[in-house]
């Protein structure tokens, strides 16, 4: 019973008819770790009288073991949940510090993508298959690849559990695990997308189809949505509104085609310092904007969007047709995560801003999209966050506490039209974090070198560095800032 009671998440249920067997099991494993008073109180409250069990409520001082697993489970130093740009950037940078402990990724995906190209496709700039490569060729040099998607997280006992039975036990676990899309959560989106004039480049699959209406629109009304926070890349609806809207002003059609922007924000971006260079670019292509907008419904036969939008006592359902709709699904954190003890009230794993370790268990850390902070969930934070849990992590399988901190940096290089790019930095509370000296890129304002930047060097900066563990303008700082 001590030994379940430590192992299993709570809340556990003992049965027996009457409820006395089950409570002098647990008063029994309680003893030694619980005074014999408190016990005795416990059960009176429960309406149990425990006092029969005399002494044996008074033995020994039980000290928890550290984990070693149960009987049959695979062990590990470090098991990171997730072999995407979180996971895999993560064990590169541990293993570069210390090639030699177990570590274990598990994730069940054959395919790695790299998303932020996914505009880029979507606006004729990339072809898809340059935004993919087999999962297998990335796994870093040491690491064990276990191909199981994560069933459950046990962190009391230190373990995951897999789909097909396996548990695993750790010494520190890394959640990586990314969000889910919730395309359910819009009545009608999921079952039209790909077909009806419906897309959205937030799937590989789609990307290429939101091109192909770009370059067959030439007439008509086109609709761009964004939902309410937190979603991955809160750039990349406007990017591909952007860029669809540069692409007919390139071939003379865009004085034909009527474009709206409905976004769930109260803002058109959550920094106020690019705000004045992404408005320019709306009323350049006279683009409909629309804030606390949301797409709640689509009817994709009859090619009508839903909108719930703000009123001043309320909210109001509007009704617009289009002939081109890019849609943006609600973002949440994935089941598994969102019913496990790692959970915060969001839903997202709640870890300590700064350190990124969890806010109840000390052996856990979090980074990406599935981390309950408050910076923009881009790769770029990723690229940030990887050598701070790397370090931190370490720390931890050494008994120490964490020695480096993550300051929210974030990145997002708005395309605003082919050639140019605002390249939004900034980390925690929206402070400005510019990566290069403002005499050579004023992030505020287009410029060609961003987009140069975007086109050709992020890409391999993603593939050769980040998740190879080479850490380029992405030193850790330790806990006193230095």
């Amino acid at each position: 019973m001590r030994a379940a009671l430590e192992r299993m998440p709570g809340p556990v249920l003992a049965y027996c008819q009457g409820g006395n067997r089950a409570a002098r099991l647990w008063a029994l494993a309680q003893a030694g770790s619980m005074p014999a008073d408190a016990i005795l109180a416990a059960g009176r409250t429960a309406g149990v009288d425990l006092s029969a069990l005399g002494d044996h409520l008074n033995a020994a001082p039980h000290v928890p073991q550290p984990a070693t697993g149960r009987p049959g489970a695979r062990r590990f130093n470090v098991v990171i949940a997730g072999g995407g740009a979180a996971g895999l950037a993560t064990a590169a940078s541990i293993l570069r510090r210390r090639p030699g402990i177990a570590l274990a990724i598990v994730d069940p995906s054959a395919t790695h993508y790299y998303q932020p190209g996914w505009t880029m496709v979507g606006g004729g700039i990339f072809t898809p298959e340059q935004t993919r490569r087999p999962e297998e060729g990335l796994i870093p040099a040491g690491a064990t690849w276990i191909r199981q998607p994560v069933a459950g997280f046990l962190p009391e006992a230190r373990e995951i559990a897999l789909e097909d039975g396996t548990v695993l036990s750790y010494d520190v676990l890394v959640v990586a695990t990314g969000l889910t899309l919730d395309w359910a959560a819009i009545p009608g989106l999921e079952e039209t997308l790909g077909r009806n004039g419906v897309t959205s480049n937030y799937r590989y699959d789609l990307a290429p189809y939101t091109w192909q209406l770009v370059q067959g629109l030439s007439r008509g009304r086109a609709l761009f949505t964004q939902p309410p926070m937190p979603i991955k890349c809160a750039g990349a609806p406007q990017k591909a509104m952007y860029l669809s809207c540069d692409a007919w002003r390139r071939r003379g059609v865009l004085k034909d085609i009527s474009v709206g922007f409905d976004t769930a924000t109260p803002a058109l971006f959550g920094v106020a310092a690019f705000v004045p260079a992404l408005m320019a670019y709306i009323e350049r292509y006279g683009i409909d904007l629309h804030l606390r907008s949301k797409l709640v419904a689509v009817d994709g036969a009859r090619r009508v969007a839903t909108f719930e939008r703000a009123t001043e006592g309320g909210s109001e359902r509007v009704e617009q047709t289009f002939d081109m709709l890019h849609a943006v699904p609600p973002q949440v954190a994935p089941a598994v995560v969102r019913s496990s003890p790692l959970a915060g009230a969001d839903g997202f794993v709640a870890v300590d801003p700064a350190t990124l370790r969890h806010a109840t268990f000390a052996d856990v850390f979090a980074l990406g999209d599935v981390a309950g902070t408050s910076n923009a969930k881009t790769a770029a934070a990723v690229r940030k966050q990887a050598p701070v849990v790397a370090v931190n992590v370490l720390a931890a399988l050494d008994g120490k506490a964490p020695v480096a901190t993550y300051d929210g940096y974030g990145a997002c290089p708005l395309t605003v039209e082919r050639g140019r790019i605002v390249l939004a930095e900034f980390g925690y509370g929206g402070r400005l974090a510019p990566t290069l000296p403002l005499w050579l890129l004023r992030g505020t304002q287009p410029t060609r070198l961003a987009w140069f930047l975007k086109e050709k060097v992020m890409p391999q900066l993603y593939w050769r560095g980040m998740l190879r563990g080479r850490e380029l303008l992405a030193a850790p700082r330790n806990a006193s800032g230095a």
